[in-house]
This record gives C-alpha cells, structure tokens and sequence, in this order.
C-alpha cells in the first residue's frame, strides 16, 4: 500500500490513478492533520509525502509519525527544497525526490520499497 499526502487534488488523483494502473493500493490524504489521526499498516506500505502544504509539512508529519513509532518507509517530494530539508529528510529515513515528477522516479523508489 502506498499512503499519499498531497494538498493539491489534481495531482493526488493523477497520482493515485498511476499508482493503481501500476498494481498498488493507494491510501490518499489531502492534509497532514487527516493523516496523522488515521491507523497506518505495519508493513508493506510506504508513505509518499508532499512537503510544502497549509498547516503540517510533509516533514511535520514525518517527524510526528517517527515520534509515534511508526518506521514505514518515507519518499519526500518537492520542487526547489529551501535548504536543510533534505538533510532533515535523511534525518528522518526519508528519500527525497524532486518535482517535477518526469519519467519513472517516482515509481522507481516505490518499487524498490515495494516491489510487485
């Protein structure tokens, strides 16, 4: 299962489109706070969180997630990340990757994290 965090509707359903194409379970959320208040698996899942939304940050989120124990897998994306978020983002066992979203990256770090 793939748990998506991102703000913007149209790219959350063009997103969760692709991922179900491509075999996967997709859980959507739009905020931080919606996600942070739901049960995640245990195991075979990985988190896909935008970084830049109102109110929790992708990073936010991440860091409240960890502080509860939770140790799925993370992929952090963003377009121009201000500096010391990608050394936060490591901090935190997350992988980051850039926006725009061209070709297969995006889908290259999920199938390493969850292979088919």
């Amino acid at each position: 299962m793939v748990v998506l965090l991102d703000d913007d509707a149209a790219l959350r359903r063009a997103l969760t489109f692709f991922l179900e194409i491509e075999g996967y379970r997709v859980r959507a959320c739009a905020t931080g706070e919606e996600l942070v208040t739901q049960a995640l698996p245990d195991a075979e899942a990985c988190l896909v969180l935008d970084y830049r939304l109102a109110g929790m940050s992708g990073l936010d989120v991440l860091q409240t997630l960890r502080d509860r124990g939770v140790s799925l897998p993370a992929i952090l994306i963003t377009s121009n990340p201000p500096p010391g978020v990608r050394a936060h983002a490591a901090r935190l066992q997350a992988q980051l990757v850039e926006k725009p979203l061209l070709g297969d990256l995006l889908l290259g770090h999920i199938h390493r994290i969850l292979p088919l």
